[in-house]
């Protein structure tokens, strides 16, 4: 019995322990990164990454980042491509899913595979063939390139409706049918309100990952800065101004921040809700 005792106790410290030590992996860089905002340039460089700036309301680093950094613009750029972004990767997404889910047509199992076999290669790979396709659109260096790019390259959010998808009774479609409705009709009035969970989860992923993608603004919409690359401007040949740097990042935080805690609930739900289908 007081093996078993000592035990549990060894288990539950490791748990404490491991819980501790991942606290402070997560906030200890966000430390150094917020304190450093706060810094001078000389200060930066001759203090230690955890000492306390000299001064806390120095707050010429934010102006910097904000005013010399364009964020103003990356911001809007970034707002903008993200909404555009994200109502087509739920509408492509969710249509891909009804198809998929509700049609029986030759080849399906092949683009079921085609799918899977899609998510395996590394976007890196097909960058050259991406390229030449962005550009012999006309589509190089406008805000368009990103919004077609995020919006029509994501096949997870597809499998995530498809999942959803499965759960919802096609005697809705059926009876739908009857009244006499059309599968546009079928798939807006009945379809997308039902899948309202799936799209807070492909919202909230595609959200995420577009406001901190850096490649492909920078490679597709370089004189069209975003949040993730109005930072680069601040590094360069002739050296980098980290707390700036730091400035410009505890800015870019804000929003992320706040949207997390109004919409944790959304988040948690989300994220619970697609691994139970």
């Amino acid at each position: 019995m007081t093996r078993v005792r000592t035990g549990s106790v060894l288990a539950r410290g490791g748990v404490y322990a491991s819980l501790v030590l991942a606290t402070v992996v997560v906030v200890l860089p966000i430390a150094i990164v917020v304190l450093g905002a706060f810094k001078t340039d000389q200060e930066y460089l001759t203090s230690q990454p955890l000492d306390p700036p000299a001064d806390w309301s120095n707050v010429s680093n934010f102006v910097t980042a904000f005013r010399d950094g364009e964020m103003v613009s990356g911001f809007l750029n970034t707002a903008v491509v993200l909404a555009l972004a994200v109502t087509g990767t739920v509408l492509i997404g969710a249509g891909a899913a009804y198809a998929i889910d509700r049609f029986r047509f030759a080849g399906r199992s092949a683009v079921l595979v085609a799918f899977l076999v899609a998510t395996l290669v590394p976007g890196v790979t097909t960058q050259v063939a991406t390229f030449q396709i962005i550009n012999g659109l006309g589509l190089y260096n406008t805000i368009w390139a990103g919004v077609l790019l995020f919006a029509g390259t994501d096949i997870v959010s597809i499998y995530i409706f498809w999942q959803f998808m499965r759960s919802i009774p096609r005697a809705l479609d059926e009876a739908a049918t009857l009244d006499g409705a059309g599968h546009l009709r079928i798939f807006f009035r009945i379809i997308l309100p039902n899948l309202k969970p799936a799209i807070a989860t492909v919202v909230i992923i595609k959200g995420i990952a577009i406001y901190n993608e850096f490649y492909i603004p920078y490679l597709y919409m370089p004189d069209h800065k975003t949040i993730a690359t109005s930072l680069f401007a601040f590094k360069g040949p002739f050296g980098s101004q980290w707390e700036v740097i730091c400035a410009g990042i505890v800015i870019i935080l804000v929003p992320t921040l706040v949207a997390f805690l109004a919409l944790q609930r959304w988040i948690y739900n989300g994220f619970t809700s697609g691994a139970t289908k």
